[in-house]
C-alpha cells in the first residue's frame, strides 16, 4: 500500500509540472503518512545515506573534466579537424555533428552538456551552410545522447550504484553500442545529405592543414583511450580516473591550449557544480522510493507475476524495453535509471540476463528518451539553439529513431554484443 500511494503521489506531482527530484521525496512523504513508524526523520536519514558512496565522487569530476575541454579552444579545434576530413561527403557537415559527440563523449559524460556545447557551436553553422535548422537541431539532439555510451558516463556510474554492477565493465561494454550508434546516425546524415541535396564542402583535402588540426586535437581524442587503458588494465579506479582525467584536463588546457583562466575555471567549476547537484538531488530521492519498494518486496512481486504471465524470455526483455521506452519518455534520464533498476535487476537475473548487459539495454533504451518529447532535454536544448518548433525537429528525427530502436534491439537480444572486461 505505502508504494501504491507513493506512486499516485508522486504521478500527479510530477504531472503538475514539480522537478522530478523534488516530486519524488514529497511523494515519499505523502506516501508514508499512512505510516506511524516512518515519518520525516526516515526519510532525512536515507537521503543522506545514499551519498554515502565512494564512487559518487567520480560524477563532479568527470563532469569538470568535460566542462575544462570542451569550453576552451579544444572544441573549435577538433570541429575543424572533423571538416576537414568529412566536409566533402554528402552530408558531410551534419557528421561532423556526429562525430564531434562520439569525441566528446569520451571526455564528458553528459548528454545535455554535449547537446549545449555542440549545438552551440555546430547548429548556427549547419545553418549557415543551407542546412535546415530542424536538421541540424535534430542530429545535434539525437548524437549527444552517444556521449552516455561512450566512457566516462555518468548515467552508467548511477546504474552501477543500484545494481552492484563493475563501473569499469559497463565502461568497456559501452564503447561498442556507442560506436556502432555513431556510425548508424552518420548514415542516416549521409543518406539524407544525398537525398535532398545538402551542401557540402568541394575545396581539395590539404594534408599539410589536416596534420596541423590532427596535432592541436590529440589532447582530446587521447583522453577516452587513456580513460579505457586505465580501467582495462586495473591501473586505477574509476574515481581515481575521474580524479586524473581532471588534472589532465587543467594540464591541457593551461600548458598546450593557453587558454585556461581564472575566470572560465571559476565558471567550470560551477558548472560542474550545478550540474552534480542536481543528479546527487535525484539520487538521493529516489533512495527513498527504492526502500519503500525493497520494504514491500515489490520487485519479487514484480519478478514472479512477470515469469508467470509471459513466460519467455524473449517476451520478458521486450516488455522491459516497453516499459524503459515509456517512462524515459517522461522521466529523466537519471531519475529513470535509479527507479527502474531495482526492478529490473532481479527479474534480468531471473532470465539469465546479466547487470552489465541490463545496464547497456538500460542506458541506450533512455537515451532515445532525451531527444524524444515530451520531456526530450537535448531536444528543447537544440530546438532552442536551432530557434525552431519541436515538432519540425522531430519529423527529422525519423530515421534517427529507427536506428536507435534497432541497435537497442540488437544488444537485448544478441549477449555477445555486450563486450566484457
Amino acid at each position: 500500500m505505502l508504494s501504491i500511494a507513493t506512486f499516485i503521489a508522486f504521478l500527479a506531482l510530477a504531472m503538475l509540472g514539480l522537478p522530478i527530484a523534488h516530486a519524488l521525496i514529497v511523494g515519499a512523504q505523502l506516501g508514508l503518512m499512512p505510516s506511524e513508524r516512518l515519518g520525516s526523520e526516515f526519510i532525512v536519514s536515507q537521503l543522506v545515506t545514499q551519498t554515502q558512496s565512494f564512487p559518487l565522487i567520480a560524477i563532479p569530476f568527470f563532469m569538470l573534466t568535460g566542462s575544462l575541454m570542451v569550453g576552451g579552444k579544444l572544441g573549435q579545434h577538433l570541429i575543424d579537424l572533423l571538416s576537414t576530413l568529412m566536409g566533402r561527403f554528402h552530408g558531410g557537415p551534419a557528421q561532423v555533428g556526429v562525430m564531434s559527440s562520439t569525441i566528446f563523449g569520451g571526455v564528458s559524460g553528459s548528454a545535455v552538456a554535449d547537446a549545449s556545447a555542440i549545438g552551440s557551436l555546430l547548429i548556427p553553422w549547419l545553418k549557415k551552410l543551407g542546412y535546415p535548422p530542424a536538421f541540424a537541431a535534430g542530429t545535434i539532439a539525437a548524437a549527444a545522447t552517444i556521449d552516455i555510451l561512450i566512457p566516462p558516463s555518468i548515467p552508467m556510474i548511477i546504474y552501477s550504484l543500484v545494481s552492484n554492477a563493475s563501473i569499469g565493465a559497463l565502461f568497456v561494454a559501452g564503447i561498442l553500442p556507442g560506436v556502432i550508434m555513431c556510425g548508424g546516425f552518420m548514415l542516416v546524415c549521409y543518406i539524407q545529405g544525398r537525398r535532398r541535396g545538402f551542401p557540402r564542402d568541394t575545396t581539395p583535402f590539404d594534408w599539410g592543414r589536416f596534420r596541423v588540426q590532427l596535432l592541436y586535437s590529440l589532447p582530446a581524442l587521447a583522453l577516452p583511450v587513456l580513460i579505457i587503458i586505465f580501467l582495462r588494465f586495473g591501473i586505477a579506479t574509476p574515481t581515481e580516473v575521474s580524479v586524473m582525467s581532471t588534472l589532465y584536463a587543467l594540464v591541457v588546457s593551461w600548458i598546450i591550449y593557453r587558454d585556461l583562466s581564472m575566470a572560465r575555471l571559476k565558471h567550470s567549476i560551477v558548472d560542474a557544480g550545478l550540474a552534480t547537484a542536481v543528479v546527487m538531488l535525484i539520487i538521493m530521492a529516489s533512495s527513498v522510493i527504492g526502500w519503500i519498494l525493497t520494504f514491500e518486496q515489490l520487485p519479487a512481486d514484480f519478478v514472479a507475476y512477470v515469469q508467470r504471465t509471459l513466460g519467455e524470455p524473449w517476451m520478458i526483455i521486450l516488455s522491459m524495453n516497453v516499459i524503459m521506452l515509456a517512462v524515459g519518455m517522461f522521466i529523466d534520464l537519471p531519475a529513470a535509471v535509479l527507479l527502474l533498476t531495482p526492478m529490473f535487476v532481479p527479474l534480468a537475473a531471473a532470465i539469465g540476463m546479466d547487470t552489465v548487459q541490463l545496464g547497456i539495454m538500460m542506458i541506450i533504451n533512455l537515451s532515445i528518451g532525451l531527444y524524444h518529447p515530451p520531456v526530450g532535454t537535448t531536444l528543447f536544448i537544440t530546438s532552442s539553439i536551432a530557434q525552431v518548433k519541436m515538432g519540425k525537429v522531430v519529423i527529422e528525427l525519423i530515421p534517427f529513431y529507427v536506428v536507435a530502436i534497432g541497435i537497442l534491439l540488437l544488444f537485448a537480444f544478441v549477449p555477445a554484443m555486450t563486450l566484457r572486461m
